[in-house]
């Protein structure tokens, strides 16, 4: 039996990675902070490190196989920044498992991350892929549009009674569900696929997300357009008005906003099947 070594297991895909590997039939071996963190973690074997401490994990990926990370924050805490997490403890992971001799390593990245590399969260991301990418370990990188679990802020406008959008929205994405992508994430490893721009099914408008948050809810929503030079302005201000565990956030999904984020479609899941259930 193969065995895969996950990091970020107790973060939202990470669960979906630890229950689809260990549904293939790989030994999950599942990398957590703090055991009452972990809960019902489909996982075989559980190790408590500190990824931003290399020497907390020296030895722990003796005898795997593969290494998964979906490690990475989206609300900076703890005082550690995105260079931080995003990269230098994804660096001391890929350092072990270097020296480890494990076959593979895969990383979650962010799609069209060269284009948004003046985003902090995006600009660490990508300069641990370019780390990854120059290692002689073999190495996957797979790159979501997003995730159905990232639209929830179209269904919470939607029950205010109107979503706000940045004109013309008309830019494009297919999300994800985590379950979906962490098959997506299973296949592209077990077929040694080297990169994988993915996303779901459905490729929707940002004006199509706003009138499928509206229809899941059963209720008229107003759809108000903002001119871009505000979502600009506000790029502009954020660093200087709000916390960083704040603007860090924003800054991505603004500059995410502003691009078609569309990857090849994988999966059977529906983002308007996921609304629902959030509607109940």
């Amino acid at each position: 039996m193969k065995t895969v070594f996950i990091a970020g297991a107790t973060g939202y895909l990470g669960r979906h990675l630890c229950a689809e590997y260990g549904r293939r039939g790989w030994h999950v071996t599942a990398l957590i902070r703090d055991a009452p963190r972990a809960g019902d973690l489909a996982a075989d074997t559980l190790v408590e490190a500190e990824a931003t401490r290399a020497e907390t994990l020296t030895g722990l990926m003796e005898g795997a196989d593969l290494v998964v990370s979906a490690l990475g924050i989206t609300r900076q805490a703890d005082g550690l920044s995105y260079q931080d997490v995003d990269f230098q403890a994804n660096l001391n992971l890929l350092r072990e498992a270097e020296r480890a001799g494990v076959e593979r390593f895969a990383y979650v990245h962010v799609l069209n991350a060269d284009a948004m590399r003046q985003v902090p969260l995006v600009a660490a991301k990508a300069e641990f892929v370019d780390a990854l990418r120059a290692s002689e370990l073999p190495s996957t990188v797979i790159a979501p549009s997003g995730y159905f679990s990232d639209m929830g802020d179209f269904l919470a406008m939607a029950r205010s009674g109107r979503v706000w959008l940045f004109a013309p929205g008309t830019h494009r994405i297919n999300p994800i569900h985590g379950a979906d992508m962490a098959a997506a994430t299973a296949e592209a490893t077990e077929a040694r696929t080297d990169w994988l721009d993915v996303g779901g099914p459905e490729t929707f408008t940002h004006c199509d997300l706003a009138r499928l948050a509206a229809a899941s809810l059963g209720r008229h929503v107003s759809i108000t357009m903002l001119p871009d030079w505000m979502r600009r302005a506000v790029l502009t201000l954020l660093p200087r008005m709000t916390p960083r565990r704040l603007h860090g956030p924003a800054h991505f999904f603004l500059a995410a906003m502003s691009r078609d984020m569309v990857g090849t479609p994988f999966g059977t899941r529906r983002l308007g099947a996921y609304f629902e259930t959030l509607s109940t």
